[in-house]
């Protein structure tokens, strides 16, 4: 069910609910837009929203310019800092750090503010994560390195960085229950684990034969450590178990008929996945026992599926089946959707 729809001013390519507890309401969505001609540029945008899909509110209340962006993520919850942060890996090779700064009283709105900027490569930023305390950021690069970017903020700076892939890095992942490792995907099609406490990292394990096109997302379970997600411009999302970090096996693949691009656990459902599946819409899918089930398509968008998010409701005691709400976005049409999945109730 549809609460709420909007149209960006670039092509919308990221959307992250905020998951700090007094800013759930907080939905920011990315934009990249490449303008051709005989000097190219590449601009892009932030947007804040804010939103309640019970009443249908859904206000833009603040956005800023910058440079054409792949992706976005907030500092996570018990992180070394509480306060909202957002992270952005763009086009000029930059990561930046801003900050949520809101009204006071309670009221909503406010707007973010840069605190942090450091350009990481002459390449372009293609994909970020925060480690677990949030003192370390993981940066995919478009040569195919990574960069391990240490956090404060009084400062940014560039910790490691190493060769990792052949290709485009899409996914720089960290293992949120063993955080001295990092999972990376690429265009090359392999899918590896490195082992940051060695300098250069140690590669601990390289796949290069179980995805037979690139690696988008890397994705580690949060209610079971054993249990990774990867998506593939193969249109499969696969299921793995690494318990044996140096041969991970390869359990579940489904079929999601497009580019599976995101990958997003459900905030507090286990086993609950929503996939950005590029050609193919949007998916909801089931994993139990290591099988996966597709329970729910959402095709209401017309251009390609990249941005995907589940956001964190405020549940009272015995609310768990409240309705789940998500955001998602189309890449050439700019839209974002605010929506209410049918079938993730109570699952």
């Amino acid at each position: 069910m549809e609460a709420a729809h909007y149209y960006l001013d670039g092509n919308a390519d990221a959307v992250e609910f905020c998951p700090h507890d007094l800013y759930r309401h907080v939905l920011a969505a990315a934009t990249y837009t490449l303008q051709e001609g005989d000097r190219p540029s590449r601009s892009g945008s932030i947007s804040l929203f804010d939103v309640d899909a019970d009443v249908g509110r859904f206000d833009l209340f603040h956005r800023v310019e910058t440079a054409g962006i792949f992706d976005i993520k907030w500092n996570p919850v018990g992180g070394t800092i509480d306060r909202p942060m957002l992270a952005q890996a763009d086009a000029d090779g930059c990561l930046r750090i801003h900050e949520l700064e809101c009204l006071s009283d309670g009221e909503k709105g406010g707007c973010l503010r840069e605190i942090n900027g450091e350009k990481i490569s002459s390449s372009m930023c293609l994909c970020l994560d925060w480690n677990p305390s949030a003192t370390s950021i993981s940066v995919g690069i478009s040569d195919g390195s990574v960069s391990m970017v240490s956090f404060s903020e009084s400062q940014l700076y560039v910790s490691q960085e190493w060769k990792a892939h052949d290709f485009e890095l899409w996914a720089a992942s960290f293992d949120m229950h063993q955080p001295q490792l990092v999972y990376t995907g690429s265009d090359d099609c392999k899918f590896s684990c490195w082992d940051l406490r060695d300098s250069p990292p140690n590669m601990v394990f390289q796949n290069s034969k179980v995805h037979k096109m690139g690696v988008c997302c890397i994705a580690k379970c949060p209610s079971n450590p054993n249990t990774l997600f990867t998506g593939s411009y193969d249109e499969y999302l696969r299921l793995w178990d690494v318990r044996s970090i140096s041969k991970p096996v390869n359990e579940t693949s489904i079929h999601l008929g497009g580019g599976v691009w995101r990958v997003k656990h459900h905030p507090y459902i286990p086993g609950l996945v929503l996939a950005a599946c590029m050609h193919n819409g949007f998916a909801i899918v089931k994993i139990e026992d290591d099988k996966g089930e597709l329970i729910e398509t959402y095709g209401k968008h017309g251009s390609l599926a990249y941005g995907a998010d589940w956001q964190r409701r405020e549940l009272s005691q015995g609310d768990e089946q409240k309705s789940s709400v998500v955001a998602t976005c189309s890449f050439y049409d700019r839209l974002l959707r605010v929506w209410i999945p049918e079938n993730s109730n109570g699952m």
